[in-house]
């Protein structure tokens, strides 16, 4: 079986694996290890959980997401009350700011925008959304405030990977441009890799983090 084959069934055994999904009318294609999600589902909250679950599988490399959110009738709302219910949503989040971020609807779809602190309080803000009923995507333009010193960034992030028992520190090179960090080097895990991300994600001021570690290599 090739590589690709075997990845697409693994995937389609994961996504009927997750108890959130109803995976019957979710499609999955495979080249080079990219993994092509399409077909329809019934909420935002299982378009997302449908990618998480490929993310999970070995051998996938990247997911790209093209699946429908069809929603039940019961379950359409109008983009007032969709708004409404995200405001309140986030405004019961106490790692987020009040005011500092904003909400449009349309269709169904949330845009969030504004400008916060910390890159966890953007994810946050659109975790808290993800499972509001009737909403059919979210885009999240959320900015980080530039606050990054890049002469001491780069050292505190790998002070901070060399705190982890996942990582050698001869394995991993951080580089820092402005307000964007550069991992590279290797991991044995995509877990691993995930890890390094989320640590350098962690730095204040971090507006982007691009990860060019490879995963399986010797280290």
């Amino acid at each position: 079986m090739s590589s690709d084959r075997h990845v697409q069934e693994s995937v389609l055994d994961e996504l009927r694996w997750e108890p959130r999904l109803e995976a019957g009318h979710i499609g999955v294609t495979v080249a080079d290890g990219v993994v092509t999600l399409t077909g329809h589902v019934e909420s935002y909250a299982q378009k997302h959980a449908a990618a998480l679950a490929a993310h999970r599988v070995k051998g996938v490399k990247a997911v790209a997401q093209e699946i429908e959110v069809r929603l039940p009738v019961d379950d359409q709302r109008d983009d007032g009350e969709i708004a409404a219910a995200a405001l309140t949503r986030l405004d019961w989040d106490v790692t987020i700011p009040r005011g500092t971020v904003h909400v449009t609807v349309e269709d169904g779809w949330i845009t969030l925008s504004g400008t916060v602190d910390w890159h966890y309080q953007r994810e946050n803000a659109e975790h808290d959304l993800q499972r509001l009923q009737g909403v059919t995507g979210i885009t999240n333009a959320i900015a980080i405030k530039r606050t990054v010193d890049a002469e001491f960034i780069s050292d505190d992030i790998m002070h901070a990977l060399h705190r982890s028992w996942f990582f050698d520190p001869r394995t991993i090179d951080v580089r820092v441009e402005g307000s964007t960090v550069y991992l590279s080097g290797a991991a044995k895990t995509p877990h691993e890799r995930q890890v390094a991300a989320a640590t350098a994600w962690a730095a204040p001021g971090v507006t982007d983090v691009r990860n060019e570690i490879e995963v399986g290599v010797e280290v």
